[in-house]
């Protein structure tokens, strides 16, 4: 119970008891507010909205219910909805409060694909940082969807479970507990969640199809190296398909079974094949102006439902434009 030593006929607050002033106590007098204020009513036969509205607060202007629709007031069995024609059917709980819908946190350099209580899937575009040491970074994957998940859930959480490069691009997921989060990392360690990747590289790979094994350990400077020694370093496994081919690039797909920082980097590298775009691991190649690397498919097993999920992205146009250039 709340206390206080100002308001007529108020509880008066103990000697030694502090008024609590934290946030969550905040948001929770507002939220217990806004309910005491807001207007309930049951769907009797199918309608539509704004018509039962109009119907329901006949004591309201036409003008008035139609804003409190625009602003997010209105909420149809705890969802709020701002189209007029929504259908109603009986049995449905309509809600109209006082207080107006947040403004939806702006997502820039990336799309949600999905989102539950537990997992957020997202397509991240080639630019964006995943994550950031440096709190002067605002514009990454991690700090824009905090913002998306706080404007519902104050104490909302977040854990990156994979990470792209800068100038990569794909399908990212990412939990929003710690059970999640442990779920799918067993899942990343065992093999279950798998991630295909679209790769373009420099120069016409020889075969249509191949196993790439080699020993990846990684120096001072950070960069990973791919050997073809045999227990020299991390033992790495990857799978190429070739889908296009032209006289300067090879359009991949390529799958992984070992889940190492930066192999598949290293390990066209390696090969003679260095990723378009890549400077780092060997690339020439500056006419793609991003890292010729995107997930385009991801699958893993959902931690409450058990069910298996995939999400997949069309590969990026700019990859395709360098083969209908070939063409022309």
């Amino acid at each position: 119970m709340a206390y206080t030593n100002k308001r007529p006929g108020g509880k008066k607050r103990p000697p030694g008891v502090a008024k609590d002033t934290s946030y969550a106590a905040r948001e929770q007098a507002r939220r217990e507010k806004a309910d005491a204020q807001s207007r309930s009513f049951t769907v009797k036969e199918s309608a539509e909205l704004l018509a039962f509205l109009l119907e329901a607060m006949s004591g309201t202007g036409r003008n008035s219910v139609k804003s409190m629709l625009s602003h997010g007031q209105v909420r149809v069995d705890g969802v709020a909805v701002t189209r007029h024609n929504h259908e109603l059917q009986p049995g449905q709980t309509v809600v109209v409060g006082k207080e107006r819908a947040k403004p939806k946190a702006r997502l820039t350099g990336l799309r949600i694909l999905h989102e539950d209580d537990d997992v957020i899937v997202i397509r991240k575009e080639a630019g964006l940082l995943s994550m950031s040491s440096s709190r002067e970074e605002d514009n990454t994957v991690y700090r824009q969807l905090m913002g998306h998940i706080r404007l519902t859930d104050a104490h909302g959480r977040l854990f990156a479970l994979q990470l792209l490069e800068k100038d990569a691009s794909g399908v990212m997921l990412l939990a929003k507990n710690e059970a999640a989060k442990e779920a799918i990392l067993e899942q990343w360690n065992n093999g279950i969640a798998k991630q295909a990747y679209t790769v373009l590289v420099e120069g016409k790979v020889k075969r249509e199809a191949d196993t790439v094994t080699s020993w990846l350990r990684e120096t001072k400077t950070l960069k990973m190296y791919a050997s073809r020694k045999e227990g020299d370093g991390l033992h790495a496994v990857l799978h190429y398909k070739l889908l296009n081919a032209a006289s300067q690039v090879s359009l991949l797909e390529v799958t992984t079974e070992t889940n190492r920082k930066n192999q598949i980097r290293a390990q066209f590298e390696d090969i003679g094949h260095p990723i378009v775009g890549d400077k780092k691991y060997g690339s020439t190649l500056r006419n793609l102006g991003r890292l010729g690397l995107h997930v385009h498919e991801l699958t893993f097993v959902h931690p409450t439902s058990g069910r298996t999920t995939k999400f997949e992205t069309e590969i990026p146009k700019t990859f395709l434009a360098l083969f209908q250039e070939n063409q022309n």
